[in-house]
């Protein structure tokens, strides 16, 4: 069956901005014009927000657990533009994640086209050029955890940035995240000729290793492919002998012997238990369930460390296994998530819960945040556990708690507990390169400037840090950038500039560098 030429499946196979075109100039006789008057209208109007929202590179049969949260959140806010609703509230929870500042601005006009249809439109975001064009911003903080919850700021761009929040003096430029005074460089490299996976169009990249490197581009130009189908397959057969298969390409050749280990830092959660938690991935409850059973009443009681976990038998609720609350399954609806009524959400058995270290129980200092922590060890001169749990805190994770259930993080803050668990390792860890994908989701300017600390920490024992990112405050930082582009999809695939920052604003066809300049100045 076929309409014009095209059969369904040639056209679905077609990124948008080719398939738009097509349904637009449709040749039909006029019976059939009749018929497919009002569906090619609502067609076009659907092809035409999902333009509008920057998703022209996307096909119609992109599988939807291969885009990006951003992607996922921008094809439903085609959907309300689509629904041309009045009177509404939409809540978005940072859009711009995973988009170029060239894409930011077609979803600014997105936003505003939805507010002056007659809609409420609240976003939760980071962005600054969202925060610009905000007819009202409400700042919350001062900071984050136990230290924020409180309004300390509201009003419009020109009014917040008189104020002295964090936020302000980000935005008004009396803090800042500096460029660095001198950009590293590195003789170690690892360079893969003709790539072709995916819209790769036989690309010859050039990567240096032993410096921070930050992969750039429009979305989908090609950065997760490079990455995910060369770089990381190739380092993981050179230092394991095997690994991901590599995409298509033809040789791939550098200095790269050193590499020891490769880690690849996604935003996947940190373990898959309810009862995985910050402080059980960075290995230091492990000393903190030691020095429990090393107390006085532990040793009457015959408590050893195992009764201090929530993952065995002997110490922690019976009744919950150590969950802190009971779920009920319902068979046509959602679970229900109740608090224990045994333990009352503590997780353990009240003699294990009797056992006190200078004032505090085990379920106390799992309800510490890891500032908290810090300053309660460093206080009873307990120097091995602040030693591992100060990778959190200088990650910016200080507000979170260590004993918070790891799917209530973010994606962020997953891949900072990662990293954190790296830097714990100190310098007796492998030489390493370290892949981060996006790792400035959900990150204020303060939590940026402490990411790239922590970055340059990492380099600083020997390590390699790839960065694929849309942020302009971590890219300004990098040492070397590669620029993908020039747009998205079959527009995309290619190296349109590469080098220090610096180089890279002067490269005209860099969509990157053109707004790079700005923070440059």
């Amino acid at each position: 069956m076929k309409i014009d030429g095209y059969a369904i499946t040639d056209l679905v196979d077609l990124p948008i901005a080719k398939l738009k075109p097509i349904f637009e100039n449709f040749q039909l006789s006029e019976h059939d014009q009749q018929i497919a008057d009002r569906l090619l209208t609502e067609i076009n109007n659907r092809l035409d927000f999902l333009t509008r929202v920057g998703l022209d590179y996307l096909t119609l049969n992109r599988k939807s657990n291969t885009l990006s949260g951003g992607e996922s959140q921008r094809i439903n806010l085609a959907t309300s533009l689509g629904s041309s609703l009045v009177g509404s509230m939409y809540i978005l929870d940072e859009p711009s994640i995973g988009l170029h500042s060239k894409d930011n601005e077609r979803l600014i006009d997105v936003l505003k086209h939805l507010r002056d249809l007659g809609n409420t439109v609240i976003v939760v975001e980071h962005d600054e050029e969202i925060m610009r064009q905000a007819d009202k911003i409400i700042d919350i903080g001062p900071e984050a955890g136990s230290l924020g919850g409180e309004l300390v700021a509201e009003g419009n761009f020109k009014h917040i940035v008189k104020q002295k929040t964090l936020t302000a003096q980000y935005l008004s430029g009396k803090m800042a995240i500096e460029v660095p005074k001198k950009r590293r460089t590195s003789s170690r490299y690892l360079q893969i000729n003709q790539a072709r996976a995916n819209n790769l169009k036989d690309i010859e990249v050039k990567i240096p290793l032993g410096i921070l490197t930050c992969l750039t581009g429009v979305s989908g130009s090609g950065k997760s492919t490079l990455v995910k189908e060369f770089v990381y397959p190739i380092l993981q057969k050179h230092c394991i002998g095997y690994g991901e298969k590599i995409g298509p390409h033809k040789s791939y050749e550098g200095k790269y012997q050193h590499i020891q280990a490769v880690e690849f830092v996604d935003q996947n959660p940190i373990g898959k238990s309810s009862r995985s938690n910050p402080v059980t991935y960075i290995k230091a409850y492990d000393d903190i369930r030691q020095l429990f059973a090393n107390q006085k009443l532990s040793k009457i009681r015959n408590f050893q460390a195992k009764h201090f976990s929530f993952n065995v038998d002997g110490g922690r609720c019976d009744n919950c296994q150590g969950e802190g609350e009971v779920t009920i399954e319902m068979q046509f609806m959602a679970d229900v998530h109740l608090e224990c009524e045994v333990c009352e959400g503590k997780r353990f058995k009240k003699e294990v819960l009797e056992v006190q270290f200078e004032g505090a129980s085990i379920f106390d200092v799992l309800s510490m945040t890891v500032d908290e922590s810090i300053t309660f060890f460093e206080k009873h001169k307990q120097t091995k556990i602040v030693k591992k749990l100060q990778p959190l805190q200088d990650v910016g994770l200080g507000y979170v708690q260590l004993g918070q259930s790891s799917s209530t993080l973010s994606g962020g803050e997953a891949q900072r507990i990662k990293l954190a668990s790296f830097l714990s390792k100190g310098s007796n860890a492998q030489n390493t390169a370290f892949i981060f994908d996006e790792p400035t989701t959900g990150l204020h300017f303060h939590d940026i400037n402490k990411l790239l600390k922590s970055f340059n920490a990492l380099i600083e024992k020997g390590h390699s840090v790839i960065v694929i990112e849309h942020n302009l405050d971590l890219i300004k930082c990098a040492d070397y950038i590669i620029d993908l582009g020039p747009s998205g999809g079959e527009k995309g695939g290619t190296i349109v500039a590469f080098g220090t920052p610096e180089e890279v604003c002067k490269q005209e066809k860099s969509f990157t560098g053109k707004f790079l300049k700005e923070k440059l100045l």
